[in-house]
């Protein structure tokens, strides 16, 4: 196992830890935040891969502006953030299908022969085309019902509505 292999492995294990924690902690701030801990951990894995164009996507598209909107958002529209009816987190349930489709997923990875996930190299002047070419209006178009969706939770959760 080289440097490379034990430092992928590690950032997958905090990877791993830190979605669930993002699941299981009470406090909705505090999810969020776990979630901004897991985008950067996935930066760094895509540095890891040889793929800077991502990893630099990554921090400033998820682990900057989505966390930035997620808490500009709940800010917004709770007036107390950290109050106990504020909570979230997973009953037994949800848990517990967690760790069958883990165990399951598991499983199915020991059974997979080694080398049939290909690697290939990517140009990111070609995602750039694509980008900025004839995907360019989707994702504009994804921005605005994500700006939308936005727009309308902060209209039904403000005060004094009637």
């Amino acid at each position: 196992m080289n440097l490379e292999e034990i430092a992928f492995a590690i950032l997958a294990l905090v990877a791993v830890a830190t979605a669930t924690l993002s699941l299981l902690v009470r406090e909705l701030v505090h999810t969020i935040l776990w979630v901004a801990v897991f985008f950067v951990d996935l930066s760094a894995i895509y540095f890891l891969l040889y793929a800077p164009f991502l990893g630099v996507l990554q921090l400033g598209v998820y682990a900057g502006a989505v966390t930035v909107l997620l808490l500009f958002g709940i800010m917004v529209t709770r007036k107390r953030i950290f109050a106990r009816e504020a909570a979230t987190g997973l009953g037994p349930v949800p848990l517990g299908l967690v760790l069958t489709v883990f165990i399951f997923l598991v499983a199915a990875l020991g059974e997979l022969p080694q080398g049939l996930v290909a690697q290939r190299s990517y140009a990111p002047s070609d995602l750039s085309a694509y980008l900025f070419g004839p995907g360019g209006p989707w994702l504009l178009l994804l921005g605005l019902v994500m700006l939308t969706s936005v727009s309308g939770a902060i209209y039904l959760v403000r005060e004094g509505r009637e």
